[in-house]
């Protein structure tokens, strides 16, 4: 019994070595068709389908941003100086009329001098009218022989001498009525006050520049256009001008500067704003229409992200690929306009997404082109 028991034991062992051993030489066996599959794929490459960049028209949007100024701003100052504002009739945020009152300064000395000078007027008037007829009766009396050339001389001087003081004195007169007319300091233009600088009982001087006015209210955005846009960007063309602050409006371009900056390679599109809450100064942003124009397009799927920046892989001639680095101009539906691209590159669509630079694929049967 004893002798049977040990038999049995080894028996149970040996069977459970053999079980061992071929687990173990199945493992190795999956192992090798693992790597066996996995040198297969190395060499074949990823199953990936590719497109062609066309050049293709497309609906094309500047974006821009910039700050908010003025249309045209007039500065406002006193022409007479020397006299004190005595009244201020407008504020900032005021809209005014062309030839309304903004200021009333000081004019009773003005105006004693202008009744002064009144009457030094008729006086020489008198006086033109008396040497007048003294000239009259010199010319009378030398063609009847009963005057000398010399009294008609006189007669003719003291007649141009009274015309002259008659002149002199109208001409002090109307300087008077001018300064008089610049004591009530008036608008200009019709516009905005968006400054004022004078206050009531201040002594102004001449030439100090006391209100700022927006020419008719209008406002522009002096949109910072990319040198490499800006040849897009035409007078005319409509804009959506947006901020966080007022929400948005409709633009048209008045103008593009031509001039480039040589530091920020930035030219100037000057945006006539139309209504919203805008005010000088505030930043914005503008979405400019510039209308179809040329451009690379790619399958959308075909761009993709890496560190940040939008690419898409290129075939090269031996089934590998680079990953090229581009800009997104426009998307329109299934395609994507890029700079940096050239038209004819073949880009991988379908598969993208699991490569890397240099990785070997296997093109599949190939998609139209969709133009």
């Amino acid at each position: 019994m004893r002798l049977r028991n040990t038999w049995t034991g080894a028996a149970a062992a040996l069977m459970a070595m053999s079980v061992a051993l071929t687990a173990c030489g199945g493992d190795e066996k999956a192992k090798e068709a693992e790597k066996k599959a996995a040198g297969e794929s190395h060499a074949g490459g990823q199953a990936v389908t590719v497109q062609t960049a066309t050049l293709q028209n497309l609906a094309r949007t500047v974006t821009a941003s910039g700050s908010v100024s003025a249309w045209e701003e007039v500065p406002v100052g006193a022409e007479t100086g020397g006299l004190t504002a005595t009244g201020v009739f407008v504020d900032e945020g005021s809209y005014v009329r062309q030839g309304q009152a903004l200021v009333q300064m000081n004019d009773a000395l003005l105006r004693a001098q202008l009744r002064q000078q009144q009457a030094a007027v008729q006086t020489a008037e008198a006086n033109a009218a008396r040497d007048d007829a003294a000239l009259g009766r010199a010319q009378e009396l030398k063609n009847r022989g009963f005057l000398s050339q010399a009294g008609l001389d006189t007669a003719l001087a003291n007649q141009r001498a009274s015309q002259a003081n008659l002149s002199s004195a109208r001409a002090a007169l109307s300087e008077t009525q001018t300064r008089l007319s610049q004591a009530t300091i008036k608008a200009p233009v019709s516009g905005l006050v968006i400054s004022r600088s004078v206050t009531r009982g201040q002594i102004i001087s001449a030439g100090t520049e006391l209100f700022r006015i927006v020419r008719d209210g209008r406002l522009e955005l002096d949109a910072q256009v990319p040198e490499t846009d800006l040849a897009m960007v035409r007078a005319g063309q409509t804009a959506t001008i947006s901020s966080d602050q007022v929400g948005e409006a409709t633009g048209r371009v008045r103008i593009v500067t031509p001039e480039v900056n040589p530091e920020t390679r930035l030219g100037v599109a000057r945006i006539a704003l139309s209504g919203g809450g805008f005010r000088p100064g505030m930043f914005a942003r503008a979405r400019i229409n510039v209308g179809d124009q040329p451009a690379v397009t790619v399958p959308t799927p075909a761009v993709l992200y890496r560190q940040n920046r939008p690419g898409v892989f290129v075939l090269r001639s031996d089934n590998t690929v680079r990953f090229q680095i581009v800009t997104v101009a426009a998307r329109n539906g299934d395609r994507t306009a890029v700079t940096g691209l050239n038209a004819g590159a073949q880009v991988v669509v379908d598969g993208a997404g699991f490569l890397g630079e240099g990785d070997r694929v296997t093109v599949s049967a190939p998609t139209a082109t969709r133009r």
